[in-house]
């Protein structure tokens, strides 16, 4: 269209066109305010995740302090706190950026009379800084290498850390599609030509995603120590022989082997001087008896513990080559006896068990339904005798008093780490379960708190239950949604010695 020959209708035309092209550059009052709310809410989420880490943090101090859980823990706190380390510096370098965004949109600081405060104040709609700031000056490029190392630095903390989380780390420096089906770099994506509101919401989304990696990380280590299906105080030897007391030719069976064996501990065993098979975690051999009297038989036992240590025991058993009239202990199980079970106990004779006597030191000893059938019920952790009288000569046979060892915390079918959300909130019980141990013996849960935070709990919310009804809970329970970390904690269990103990708790990850 020919422009006006009229010198007044020009000049109004020109200010039409240079006002259009004014309002093409400004961005709208609705698009800054919705961008700062997506901030402000992206800054409370990240200050609700740390308060919710820092009560990790908190419990994971407390198992560095609490001897059942103290070898684990000095294993996996260090770890917790190399991910809190490495987000901690991410989240200093990305607020520097913050700030040095806002001075390149003229930052100044202004009084306000509602605040009563001095207050930032800088150009929300400037569509120059981000561009010159991160790709003029490269930060754009320098931001996205720092975050890629992040991701690999959390990664390397832990080999199981790596497998659990890398194909879904919270950090993700990969760019979104363009609408026109072109590929932009990082830079080009998140800052080009982005107003500064807009671009201190991207920077603020990047220190919640370092928020959330913090959170998923540190929750995975305090559940590896919840998660210890059982506590080693210490590596014993467990060593048990068919008989202490022989015939000359009588033969003596001899097993040995870990306590709390697994197939990471890969003994090898000595027994007399001859290494023997020992790929079930315990090795056998059988010696014939000759000369009476006492005799020793010396056990060597190297293996590797749970932190892939070699370690060695040493000990040895006795037994007894008698004349005739003399009798036989023989443990059925191990040789240990177990509080608040019934511990089955064969001695034979050869005297005939009308000139044979058996007591016992601590405990009790009772016929159990056959010749030489006994059961024995201990009270208090250490050692007991059971003495044998066979026809006038006295023998004696020291035995061990353990506790049974903790049970584990699960809900449905996990007993912590990752599970699927729908899943763990359809659960209406958890349970104690006793694992790996020779006995029927059951535990109830007593008590046990738990720590909801991550998704949809923008404040940690604290629960009570009472035995393993998850009743009490349900409310926390139907608001768990991928992303919700569950924490169990002081968790109290009484076993059939009617003791109540208390137990680490695992730490659930819902996807």
């Amino acid at each position: 269209m020919a422009l006006p020959r009229e010198p007044r209708q020009k000049m109004i035309n020109v200010m039409y066109l240079v006002l259009t092209a004014i309002l093409a550059l400004n961005v709208s009052n609705e698009v800054i305010n919705a961008f700062k709310v997506v901030d402000k809410s992206l800054i409370t989420s990240n200050e609700n995740i740390t308060t919710s880490n820092e009560t990790l943090y908190k419990s994971l101090e407390a198992k560095l302090n609490d001897p059942q859980s103290e070898e684990k823990a000095k294993i996996w706190e260090p770890k917790a706190m190399l991910a809190k380390n490495y987000s901690a510096e991410m989240m200093t370098y990305i607020d520097s950026l913050k700030l040095a965004l806002k001075k390149a949109a003229d930052l100044r600081m202004r009084w306000d009379e509602i605040k009563k405060d001095s207050v930032e104040d800088y150009r929300e709609d400037n569509l120059d800084a981000s561009t010159r700031l991160f790709e003029t000056k490269g930060e754009g490029e320098k931001l996205e290498a720092r975050l890629k190392q992040y991701k690999l630095d959390m990664l390397a903390i832990d080999p199981t850390i790596k497998a659990q989380f890398e194909t879904n780390f919270p950090v993700n420096t990969v760019p979104p599609i363009s609408q026109d089906g072109k590929k932009k770099d990082f830079t080009q994506s998140f800052f080009h030509m982005t107003p500064t509101v807009a671009a201190l919401t991207m920077l603020s989304k990047f220190q919640n995603n370092i928020k959330n990696s913090e959170s998923e990380i540190v929750t995975y280590c305090h559940s590896q120590i919840g998660a210890v299906k059982v506590i080693y105080d210490q590596f014993v030897p467990l060593v048990s022989q068919s008989s202490n007391y022989v015939m000359p030719g009588q033969t003596i069976t001899v097993s040995a082997g870990v306590g709390a064996f697994n197939s990471q501990a890969t003994p090898t065993v000595s027994i007399n001087g001859q290494t023997v098979n020992a790929s079930k975690g315990y090795g056998e051999t059988t010696i014939t008896a000759s000369g009476a009297g006492a005799h020793s038989v010396p056990i060597h036992i190297t293996y590797l513990d749970q932190n892939k240590v070699q370690k060695t025991l040493d000990t040895k058993i006795d037994y007894v080559v008698g004349t005739p009239g003399g009798a036989a202990v023989m443990l059925d199980k191990m040789n240990v006896f177990y509080i608040g079970v019934d511990n089955p106990v064969t001695i034979s004779s050869g005297t005939g068990w009308d000139k044979t006597h058996v007591s016992i030191t601590s405990g009790s000893l009772k016929p159990a339904g056959g010749p030489g059938k006994y059961t024995v019920k201990v009270s208090e952790i250490g050692k007991t005798t059971i003495n044998v009288n066979a026809d006038g000569k006295n023998s004696s046979y020291d035995f061990r008093i353990k506790r049974i060892p903790d049970p584990i915390i699960k809900v449905g079918p996990s007993s912590g780490g990752r599970i699927q959300s729908v899943v763990f909130k359809n659960q209406s019980f958890a349970r104690a379960d006793l694992e790996n141990f020779d006995f029927d013996a059951r535990f109830n849960i007593v008590s046990a708190t738990l720590y909801f935070s991550g998704a949809n709990f923008p404040n940690v919310q604290e629960g009570h239950i009472t035995g393993g009804t998850l009743a009490p809970v349900q409310g926390q329970l139907a608001k768990c949604i991928p992303g919700t970390s569950v924490t169990f904690d002081n968790v109290k269990v009484q076993g059939p010695d009617g003791v109540v103990r208390s137990i680490p708790g695992p730490g659930f990850i819902l996807y």
